[in-house]
């Protein structure tokens, strides 16, 4: 198959309407069955006027047939290979794998999330590749808010707390408590570090078993509404040391759901503090994809997703909303859509002109690592993307 020539980025990021070739591969990352695109968003690209294909067997994972994919008008291609070799787009749920990398030229648009931020191998294999990169992750509205990463913040604040509870049980080397407890017995503490989507899903899952729960941010302001939001029912602390350590310890279940949008995530537990936890206790750190805001945490996979330190499960999976593949990927399906048609209107030099939540979406740009924060992070050259 002939590679599709950069050329036509040039004409769309002046407005004019042409017809893009978007490509969606089968995710490869372990355990990884969510797809980039849903048939009602192929539907939709189609009838925008774009050319659509699908890797064999991609949505086989949440039960989605190639047949449904061709219905909505796309064609599907063999491999891997051969969606990036025919696309211009590509439109992924997880970041490239190597593979994927080693296939990406300077004539493709990536989309999909990345959280370079903790990642400076993959960041790299992106700037050499000379493609340009969109993460999901760090499309950012004016009002702070992250359009694109809050549904799986959404799923993964509420499988977080679930998760924990399951891995609490004796026959799962846990303490053997139950969150709820029953009259008479007092119920299990959990805390939960970060009170943003993610955060906040998983409290009213822990609230919803009957869970004792401490909530801990730096915003005062965000505080005080966790109070009005749960009626004073759960105790809010203020994100310090003293407090952490205090409300860590004590604990069965600690969640670490802290962002930083695009950066890594400040190490907020200690191997100390987890050191103090009873053997049996539990941590699930959703923050891991961005670094992880407990020391002791390391990626992990749904193959093999815990490990212990000093006796405390860990349950450390980077793409956790995979487990749920089905109910995550129509709602991620339901917010990447928007730009992924506006990228193949416009081009993403005209999206970003025209939408400043999309522009800060870009980080890399033609080779160049165009986000500062993670330009920080991983001690790489920044440059200012100046469209």
């Amino acid at each position: 198959m002939k590679v599709i020539a950069s050329s036509g980025f040039n004409s769309a990021s002046k407005g004019q309407g042409r017809i893009m070739k978007i490509g969606v591969p089968g995710e490869i990352k372990n355990n990884e069955n969510r797809v980039g695109l849903v048939p009602s968003g192929v539907r939709q690209l189609v009838q925008d006027g774009n050319e659509l294909f699908i890797e064999k067997n991609a949505g086989m994972g949440i039960g989605i047939t190639d047949e449904e994919y061709i219905k909505a008008g796309a064609k599907i291609l063999p491999s891997l290979e051969a969606i990036f070799e025919t696309a211009q787009m590509i439109i992924k749920v997880k970041e490239p794998q190597p593979r994927e990398v080693a296939l990406l030229r300077p004539h493709h648009i990536l989309y999909t999330y990345l959280h370079l931020a903790a990642e400076r191998e993959l960041t790299e294999g992106l700037m050499k590749s000379g493609s340009t990169c969109i993460a999901y992750e760090t499309i950012q509205t004016s009002n702070g808010a992250l359009p694109l990463l809050l549904p799986m913040s959404e799923v993964a604040g509420r499988m977080a707390t679930q998760i924990g509870a399951a891995y609490l049980q004796k026959d799962k080397q846990g303490k053997g408590v139950l969150l709820g407890g029953v009259p008479g017995v007092k119920r299990g503490k959990v805390t939960v570090i970060g009170c943003g989507v993610a955060g906040t899903n998983a409290i009213k899952m822990a609230m919803g078993l009957g869970a004792d729960v401490t909530a801990i941010d730096l915003n005062v302001h965000r505080l005080a509404e966790m109070d009005d939001l749960f009626d004073t029912r759960i105790t809010t602390l203020f994100s310090n040391t003293q407090n952490i350590e205090e409300a860590v310890t004590q604990s069965d279940l600690v969640i670490g759901a802290v962002l930083v949008p695009g950066a890594k995530a400040p190490k907020l537990v200690t191997r100390e503090m987890i050191s103090k936890m009873e053997p049996g206790s539990v941590v699930v750190d959703i923050a891991v994809d961005q670094g992880g805001c407990i020391e002791t945490c390391k990626p992990t996979t749904h193959q093999d997703p815990t490990f212990l330190v000093d006796g405390v499960t860990h349950y450390c999976v980077a793409n956790m909303p995979g487990a749920v593949a089905r109910t995550s990927t129509y709602a991620l399906t339901n917010v990447t859509l928007r730009y992924a048609r506006m990228i193949a209107k416009v081009g993403v030099e005209e999206s970003c002109l025209t939408d400043h939540a999309f522009k800060l979406g870009v980080n890399i740009y033609k080779g160049d690592l165009v986000y500062e924060q993670v330009a920080l992070d991983l001690d790489l050259k920044y440059t200012p993307l100046n469209i």
